[in-house]
């Protein structure tokens, strides 16, 4: 059951004013830190892209039955079947499965605190903010420190975890004739849910026993599991099942390593199934086009924040009259973000002239009109502000 707190604050004209003064500071870190992130990513991206290209023109396609020292240190892509030699152990709570990895997920019933403001301007340049915190009992992947509440009276967490949550690997696992390193089989699969039984409660260890019951095939620690209290302990169990997997990565005597391309990156790639080197190439490249974007959308916004920040002080001096400070903030808001736009792509241009100079060119060229646009929004907007 949640429960609320609500408080509500005022600032006036001349704190807000020193306030958005303080916020310049912001602006002028992190845009600089945004056109670095920028330029790393592109450079990141156009490495990943010409690793890939050279690792595809390098993959040699190998049986699994048989490892032929031949291919010694060069890229192999090869299929079979994935097998353990013995069970995967879970160490702290003694649960022993046949499979290629374990995964063990704790959770802990915890208060959590979520916040969320209304701010509403008055004239005169003040502002009033109502801040409203909800209370609600979850479960957690981790102990919430409740004493870091706003209002912690009533809501008072208790309770640790037993262990964490933890990947284990089989001791060993065999794909055809060769040996799959830890680090690959902590990789493998899409772990499913293997519910506990009587038969693993029975394993427990003796200071765990007291006190845990199955419930929905999980061990629950606490006194009733259909009415959790702050303190109860969950653990739920997935596995990886032996299979049919597929790696790229290079050969290493009777086993795996990262191959390591002169273009920079290292390539070890694994899925499920039976899958070709070019479906991997091609699952890699769209991975790392997500990767460049969802960079760029960040730099591009942290940016777009960072120009507004410094642009606050102007749209808080015509707030004494509320809906002129309103005006001045869409127009830095829009200023802030051709501003960050403009500078965003003039980043991507530079970086990608000297790899692709058509792509990089187009790119320029759209840079240079943004900022031909935002002057003629700022000369626009400057009748407002007077």
């Amino acid at each position: 059951m949640a429960d609320s707190y609500s408080e509500v604050t005022s600032q006036n004209w001349f704190s807000r004013i020193g306030e958005s003064i303080k916020g310049i500071l912001f602006g002028i870190i992190v845009i600089p830190l945004m056109v670095i992130l920028l330029w790393w990513n592109e450079g990141r991206a156009v490495t990943t892209a010409n690793s890939l290209k050279e690792a595809s023109g390098a993959v040699v396609h190998v049986a699994a039955d048989k490892v032929d020292p031949a291919n010694e240190k060069k890229l192999v892509h090869v299929t079979g079947d994935a097998k353990a030699e013995g069970p995967v152990v879970d160490t702290d709570y003694g649960v022993s499965v046949p499979a290629l990895r374990l995964v063990r997920t704790e959770e802990i019933y915890q208060w959590v605190e979520n916040k969320r403001s209304e701010t509403r301007q008055k004239v005169g340049g003040g502002e009033e903010t109502t801040t409203t915190y909800t209370y609600d009992k979850k479960w957690v992947d981790a102990p919430v420190k409740s004493v870091e509440f706003k209002k912690p009276d009533g809501h008072t967490n208790e309770g640790d975890l037993v262990a964490g949550s933890a990947n284990f690997s089989a001791e060993k696992v065999t794909l055809g004739a060769f040996t799959v390193p830890e680090d690959f089989v902590k990789q493998m699969g899409s772990p499913i849910k293997r519910a506990v039984t009587d038969a693993d409660l029975a394993t427990l260890p003796s200071d765990l026993k007291e006190g845990t019951k199955i419930q929905d095939g999980a061990f629950y620690i606490g006194p009733n599991p259909k009415e959790p209290k702050i303190g109860d302990v969950r653990t739920t169990f997935e596995i990886v099942k032996p299979g049919t997997f597929t790696i790229l990565a290079a050969q290493l005597s009777e086993t795996f390593e990262p191959y390591q391309t002169k273009a920079g990156d290292a390539i070890d790639f694994i899925e499920e199934g039976t899958v070709s080197s070019e479906k991997m190439f091609k699952d890699a490249a769209a991975g790392n086009m997500m990767i460049t974007w969802l960079v760029r959308v960040l730099g591009f916004l942290f940016m777009a924040f960072g120009f507004m920040a410094i642009m606050k002080p102007l749209s808080v001096l015509g707030s004494v009259i509320p809906f002129i400070g309103d005006i001045i903030g869409m127009g830095t808001g829009l200023i802030s973000f051709a501003l960050a736009g403009t500078i965003s792509f003039l980043v991507i241009a530079i970086a990608w002239i000297v790899v692709r100079p058509l792509l990089g060119i187009v790119m320029l060229a759209l840079a240079i009109g943004g900022f031909i646009y935002t002057r003629k929004l700022a000369a626009a907007t400057k009748p407002a502000t007077v």
